[in-house]
């Protein structure tokens, strides 16, 4: 006899039309970031999906037009029972003009078992297959007893922490799946965090009086900004090579933890000597790091590379780091996850992923970057599991295979009733 709950499960594939139905319509929201500022549509529809199946719903503005939304369904017996976040990003990568997409990317079309449109696997497909699986449990009337909070949040894609402020907000649970692209696997991951260099000098002078710079007897203490910024990224580099060397973690190849000089601004006007040069950077560090540990590694470097050269000493390089939107502020923190593969929740959904699919889930690490560190900054246990293989992200004709989507429903199906009819640990 099939159990209540395998009964459900089985309806996946019965229903298979509904799930593909549900992303679909999710896709044809137009919720590209950049530009951003598009998301009270989708998160509207969102906020509906979840209110018909009693959750009751918190949204708020992160920016104009760009609203998260969280929904809760209490538990019976919430005092007792472990509670979880189910986590996603409504904003997809953006779609350039001169991109080759078979067909308009917010409009998508099926072929060859795949379902293909921006978003499709990043990640429309993990918020699709998610808010299915809680549709599906409520029609069965399957009681759950601790709480489920289902958010839905705008800015992933550029740095823009709507989860940050869903923890801020006071959302906590006893652990936070992100269903974000893993192909299936549960994963931690490395951090992200961007930043200026800042070289200034006190004075402006004229182009004229470079001479009195650079020759013998000029008896001028002064220099090009632009110039000294070589020093600081060659600086960068003997410090880049230096972690590769010195840092692992398993997972990833040697020299993951990159320092890329992505953007240098510098100058005024071709008659004046550089008086300030900016140098925007991105960092990758590992999960067992944190961004303030590996900027403050980067400033001691830089600083001893400044104090090695006359000019720098006395005009040293300042830092900002971070910031909340890469569109606002051209800044942005990732932090990192590691996954504790002996966490209950964890081998539960090494549990309900291999009574679906057979062969053991892989655990390991996302070669990218999710909203998932912010539950880790937050103490709230957490791991990215979720549909849709990474190289078809941000991708030109971006595909998920249908498959995938019913099997990850059906996953999340057993673990989200199973985890929420646990108990808490004593």
């Amino acid at each position: 006899m099939m159990s209540n709950l395998d009964k459900i499960i089985a309806q996946v594939d019965e229903r298979q039309d509904e799930l593909v139905d549900l992303l679909a319509t999710l896709i044809s929201f137009k919720t590209p970031a950049p530009p951003a500022r598009n998301t009270t549509e989708a998160q509207t529809y969102v906020a509906q999906f979840l209110e018909q199946i009693g959750f009751s719903i918190d949204m708020w503005d992160v920016y104009p037009n760009d609203p998260n939304v969280v929904g809760v369904q209490k538990g019976t017996k919430s005092d007792t029972h472990q509670s979880l976040i189910v986590n996603g990003h409504i904003d997809v990568a953006e779609v350039r003009e001169d991109e080759a997409w078979k067909s308009d990317p917010f409009q998508p079309v099926i072929q060859n078992g795949n379902i293909i449109g921006r978003g499709a696997a990043d990640m429309k497909g993990g918020l699709a297959g998610a808010l299915f699986a809680l549709k599906l449990l409520s029609e069965g009337d399957m009681t759950l007893a601790g709480d489920v909070i289902f958010q839905s949040v705008i800015g992933e894609e550029v740095g823009e922490a709507g989860t940050l402020q869903c923890c801020e907000r006071g959302y906590h649970a006893d652990f936070a799946l992100v269903v974000d692209t893993s192909d299936l696997h549960i994963q931690g991951q490395g951090g992200v965090i961007t930043g200026w260099i800042t070289v200034k000098s006190e004075k402006t002078y004229h182009d004229a009086t470079r001479r009195n710079m650079i020759h013998a007897g000029g008896g001028l203490f002064g220099a090009s900004a632009i110039e000294k910024m070589t020093k600081l990224i060659e600086g960068l580099q003997e410090l880049e090579r230096h972690w590769a060397i010195t840092k692992q973690y398993e997972g990833y190849q040697p020299g993951t933890n990159t320092i890329n000089p992505a953007v240098i601004e510098g100058g005024r006007h071709a008659a004046f000597i550089a008086d300030e040069c900016r140098l925007w950077i991105t960092v990758h560090y590992y999960p067992d790091e944190t961004y303030e540990q590996v900027t403050q590694e980067i400033e001691e470097h830089l600083l001893r590379v400044a104090e090695a050269d006359i000019w720098l000493r006395e005009n040293p390089p300042t830092f900002e780091w971070g910031g909340t939107s890469m569109i606002e502020d051209k800044g942005e923190i990732f932090p990192s996850l590691q996954v504790d593969p002996n966490h209950k929740a964890v081998k539960l959904l090494s549990k309900s992923h291999k009574k679906v699919h057979t062969d053991p889930v892989t655990i390991d690490v996302s070669p990218s970057v999710t909203d998932g560190g912010w539950f880790s900054e937050a103490g709230i246990p957490a791991a990215i599991y979720g549909p849709g293989d990474f190289l078809h992200a941000h991708a030109v004709n971006e595909q998920l295979s249908i498959d995938q989507l019913v099997s990850f429903t059906k996953t999340m199906i057993h673990f989200i009733y199973h985890w929420s009819n646990q108990k808490k640990r004593q």
